[in-house]
């Protein structure tokens, strides 16, 4: 009897041990690897992370799902002039990103999520991974909150580097379609950034050289305000040089 509750105390103190042991073990364990970062169409199309990546600012292990890479070539492929362009330049992204030296970049095939939707892939993987989400997507970033699924949103980082022109730098942009205002005319940059050009409804079509006036950024996205030359904001100066001189 004494013998049996012998081994039954050794045994609990060798269980004991193990438990103690595992968690220490675990506490102080380091972190396998890099985060794995999923990157969404809008990411790619925009092609501000790319420039990014080149500086060796990232190290994470970037994952872009072929559902995404689809996504961009049904876009492509689509009939909308604007958006078949952006969505080529994303796909030229997306194979950049992959000789980066500064990290690795996985085209993961996910054909086995079969007909979700590719937003809500990207928040399964992320969650299913611990990962994280890369996007411009203000909507794709609040349905990711909500699931408690961490986000890096470009236009975040953005908002913290500043902006990079300068009242009075000339931009060269296509008009495409009017504005909400009756003279606003709007294009778009190379990287994807709405131009909103003051005098230019009547120049849809052609590619103009504007004058910047300013910039607005939020979580939401990026906008430059801009005027054709010769525009108010700049008889507004012309008046107020005269006034000093």
């Amino acid at each position: 009897m004494e013998l049996f509750i012998l081994l039954a105390v050794l045994a609990v103190l060798a269980e004991t041990t193990y438990l103690t042991t595992k968690k220490l073990l675990e506490k102080n364990a380091k972190p396998k690897g890099h985060r794995k970062v999923y990157v969404d169409t809008s990411a790619l199309i925009d092609g501000r992370i790319l420039e990014v990546a080149k500086t060796g600012f990232l190290s994470d292990d970037f994952v872009i799902p072929r559902s995404v890479t689809r996504e961009l070539q049904l876009l492509a492929d689509g009939k909308d002039m604007e958006k078949r362009k952006r969505a080529r330049d994303g796909l030229d992204a997306a194979n950049e990103m992959e000789r980066v030296v500064y990290f690795n970049t996985e085209i993961l095939d996910d054909s086995y999520l079969g007909r979700m939707l590719v937003d809500e892939r990207l928040l399964l993987l992320a969650k299913e991974n611990k990962g994280v989400i890369l996007t411009c997507d203000y909507n794709l970033a609040k349905v990711a909150a909500t699931e408690n699924v961490e986000v890096l949103n470009i236009n975040d980082l953005a908002m913290v580097l500043g902006n990079k022109f300068r009242a009075g730098d000339r931009l060269r942009v296509k008009i495409t379609e009017k504005g909400h205002n009756p003279n606003q005319g709007v294009g778009h940059l190379k990287d994807g950034t709405m131009v909103v050009v003051d005098g230019a409804s009547n120049k849809i079509g052609q590619e103009l050289d504007v004058d910047y006036v300013r910039f607005l950024q939020t979580s939401a996205g990026r906008m430059i305000f801009a005027e054709v030359p010769g525009g108010k904001s700049s008889r507004r100066k012309a008046i107020s040089r005269k006034r000093t001189s």
